[in-house]
């Protein structure tokens, strides 16, 4: 089976290449700098690896990327609680998704996986999310371009597309080639005092590679994964952190109204900031709904089962203080 990887150079997608060549399967990535896949593959030990250059918001590029490929790893998105970012996700995230499943529609490709996110079924509308919960309408540019997107992977399956569908939640993890959204939380909690009250899921990035390995599978139809991990609050996932670093100090819970007043000025400040300022209203949005997540179908279907929080945790302090994004003590650095 060869798969046509799209975001093969990114968190998710790199670490999903990796556990594909690691089951046998070929793979073929599409990619807009042959230069990316080193630098996003390398530490995960891939070394030779078949990559086009195109875009996925370019027809005729998906299509002759597509060509000669049995089944679709969907991975390319922008992943930003940036306020300035919000039309260029759209064109990616929602205008890419139509492209490229379409293409894959079309082309008999089976299986059809598109990595959605738990953010695309926020706010949940009962106690519990499950991959048949229904999509909303959600606040913040990222979580509404999710969800549009997911319109569309849904709207396939309900056609009889072999189109499945995953749901990581905020996936965290090693090597993570860019630092994305949710790693640059873990920065955050890891080395300041300064909390909120909610929660949510978190997962590591090695379990949804796993998932999207496990589902490369043909025949079998439209399916939904929820990959998300478990779920914490914010201050225990704060204190935990202080523990793994040994950092010392109080945690500050900040009340929701205070968290998301701080996050809507950060937005505004955002458009006037040329860098990246730590907080957003969008991410204090999504975690004051502190969403509880059903995975029950992934464990009894696939067999994949999270691996302990404090495991992935602790990985990802290491590899964070390898990069050089926070520093440990003396006594955390000798264990």
């Amino acid at each position: 089976m060869r798969v046509l990887v799209t975001g093969g150079t990114g968190f998710i997608g790199s670490h999903s290449v990796a556990a594909l060549l690691s089951q046998g399967i070929q793979v073929r990535l599409l990619v807009r700098s042959h230069e990316r896949v080193v630098r996003s593959l390398s530490p995960l030990g891939v070394a030779d690896v078949e990559s086009v250059l195109g875009d996925v918001t370019a027809p005729e590029s998906v299509a002759e990327a597509m060509a000669g490929c049995d089944a679709l790893l969907h991975a390319a998105a922008i992943y930003s609680f940036d306020a300035r970012a919000a039309a260029r996700m759209r064109e990616v995230n929602v205008r890419g998704t139509e492209i490229v499943l379409g293409a894959a529609v079309r082309a008999g490709l089976d299986p059809i996986v598109h990595i959605s996110s738990y953010a695309a079924l926020l706010p949940p509308g009962g106690a519990v999310l499950t991959p048949d919960s229904a999509v909303t309408r959600p606040q913040g540019a990222y979580c509404r371009s999710k969800a549009d997107s997911e319109r569309v992977a849904r709207r396939y399956q309900e056609q009889g597309a072999p189109v499945v569908i995953t749901y990581p939640g905020a996936v965290i993890g090693p090597h993570d080639p860019y630092l994305g959204e949710s790693n640059r939380i873990i920065v955050e909690l890891a080395t300041t005092g300064l909390a909120m009250r909610g929660g949510g899921p978190w997962v590591d990035v090695r379990d949804v590679a796993k998932v999207h390995a496990a589902v490369m599978e043909p025949g079998r139809g439209p399916r939904r994964y929820m990959i998300t991990g478990h779920y914490i609050a914010v201050t225990d996932l704060a204190a935990t952190l202080h523990e793994i670093t040994g950092r010392r100090g109080r945690i500050v819970a900040l009340p929701a109204g205070a968290a998301e007043a701080l996050g809507r000025i950060a937005d505004l400040m955002q458009h006037v900031v040329p860098s990246r300022l730590p907080y957003s209203h969008e991410a204090i949005w999504a975690s004051a709904l502190q969403a509880h997540c059903d995975d029950s179908r992934t464990v009894q279907e696939l067999g994949i089962t999270p691996r302990d929080l404090r495991e992935t945790l602790a990985d990802t302090v290491r590899w964070l203080a390898d990069e050089g994004r926070i520093s440990l003590t003396r006594a955390q650095e000798a264990a």
